[in-house]
């Protein structure tokens, strides 16, 4: 009989064992799983949203009341950006309309 029950408690203090160590690594291993999936969820909502770019620049107003030289020189510059493709030919009637005052 004292064998028997001392092959029980063997047997007990085995399996109790291994269900600790087995728990710890479940609980590990899922700990693993929740950070690669955070670090999968961080870059996936990065590449969804990139980061904002810089607008491109408006041409330069005009000075209020200038002459008849700064009015030619602005179109000039306004018709070398239509001619290099920056501004539609839309734009460029809206800024040449604005520059000539009308």
């Amino acid at each position: 009989m004292p064998g028997l029950i001392r092959g029980v408690a063997r047997t007990a203090a085995i399996a109790g064992t291994a269900t600790a160590v087995s728990n710890r690594v479940s609980r590990r291993q899922a700990g693993r799983w929740a950070e690669q999936e955070q670090r999968e969820y961080m870059a996936s909502a990065q590449a969804d949203y990139p980061p904002p770019q810089a607008a491109p620049a408006a041409p330069a107003a005009p000075a209020p009341g200038g002459d008849m030289d700064s009015k030619l020189a602005q179109l000039q510059q306004l018709g070398a950006l239509k001619d290099q493709g920056v501004l539609t030919d839309a734009e460029f009637a809206a800024q040449k309309a604005r520059i000539l005052g009308s």
